[in-house]
């Protein structure tokens, strides 16, 4: 029973890992889906997380129960053949899309937090990334199993000074006007479908690797659990911040006026968060690219990275605004029929 809970804790960690990325970590994520519209915001949050918790555990149940060695083959179970194929060059332009806002957001980080180019924060994530990639699963399992207990340590303690603050509980009742207030109530659809959608190209393989239906039935539990706390306790620490939508990465501005102490430390986490997701979308890319083509890992990480740079030197914020909401939608088809799936996990293929 021990290995189990071990590699349950391992797959969740690395499901938290995957949807927490630069718009998660930074909290512009939730700004933009949730806190944006208080009260309404968090009664989304928790339709999100239960969805998490449900589809995120049958998502990877389903992916080992049929041996699908990546999203293309799940894909093709889910939509069938021909429908699949769409599916699936969608799912490469949006992965690359995903891994493009990542690279901005870690420039972001080191542009607005540290003061120093975007450019470094972007090369850098490039080098640590290849490192990652060329050990492989474990190396994937071994950042997301270190940064994750941080991230959702930090979420904590920031909601923890949050609580405290006065006129809180008037801040989580308010419901401020939003012109596009009708996105509440399609966000914790469109919010899990894409971060479900976009999750596959890791979570598909890693559930078939590992096979255990024990195991990753509680991984993706105790993974849609993580991710619902955390983004309850980013909700209520944004909706403390005066024009919340403003910045880039409110997170750590409110991290330097509630703990500066900690400042630092949490700037470093958030960081790890960007890189665990890039590394994430990365390796289902890779995974899929070699569906395609013969290909060692070192040139298909390189095409990958010199796409998504490409399209980093975007600005981090109209990225996120823009492509995520819109990557969103397009999931939702695979969110529903993922939904609707029958499954019966103790019939084996």
């Amino acid at each position: 029973m021990k290995r189990n809970w071990t590699v349950a804790f391992q797959i969740a960690a690395v499901y938290v890992g995957t949807v927490v990325g630069a718009g998660f970590a930074t909290g512009k994520e939730i700004v933009e889906f949730f806190s944006r519209f208080g009260f309404f915001g968090f009664i989304s949050i928790l339709m999100s997380g239960y969805l998490f918790i449900v589809l995120g555990s049958k998502l990877m149940r389903m992916a080992a129960h049929i041996d699908a060695k990546s999203y293309q083959e799940f894909n093709e179970y889910l939509f069938g053949k021909w429908p699949s194929r769409v599916i699936n060059v969608l799912m490469l332009f949006m992965l690359l899309g995903v891994s493009a806002v990542m690279l901005a957001g870690a420039g972001a980080v080191f542009e607005e937090q540290l003061g120093l180019p975007k450019s470094v924060g972007v090369f850098l994530t490039i080098f640590l990334s290849f490192i990652v990639m060329l050990i492989g699963t474990k190396g994937l399992f071994a950042v997301n199993t270190f940064v994750v207990p941080l991230m959702i340590t930090f979420s904590l303690i920031l909601m923890f000074y949050s609580v405290q603050m006065p006129h809180f509980l008037d801040q989580v009742l308010f419901i401020p006007h939003a012109e596009d207030g009708w996105k509440s109530v399609v966000a914790p659809f469109s919010y899990a479908a894409l971060n479900l959608g976009l999750a596959q190209a890791v979570l598909v393989p890693i559930a078939t690797e590992v096979k255990d239906d024990w195991s990753i039935k509680w991984g993706g539990i105790l993974g849609g659990f993580a991710l619902t706390l955390i983004l309850i306790a980013g909700h209520f620490t944004l909706i403390m911040l005066p024009n919340l939508e403003l910045y880039d990465i409110p997170m750590a501005i409110i991290m330097k006026s509630l703990a500066p102490f900690f400042y630092w430390v949490f700037v470093l986490v958030i960081y790890g968060e960007i890189f665990t997701s890039v590394i994430g979308n990365v390796f289902g890319l890779d995974r899929q690219l070699k569906q395609y083509i013969s290909i060692s890992t070192m040139l298909s990480v390189t095409l990958i990275f010199a796409v998504s740079y490409t399209i980093s030197l975007v600005n981090y914020s109209t990225l996120l605004s823009y492509l995520y909401p819109l990557f969103g939608y397009i999931c939702m088809i695979f969110f529903i029929l993922l939904w609707m799936k029958p499954f019966t996990p103790n019939v084996r293929k």
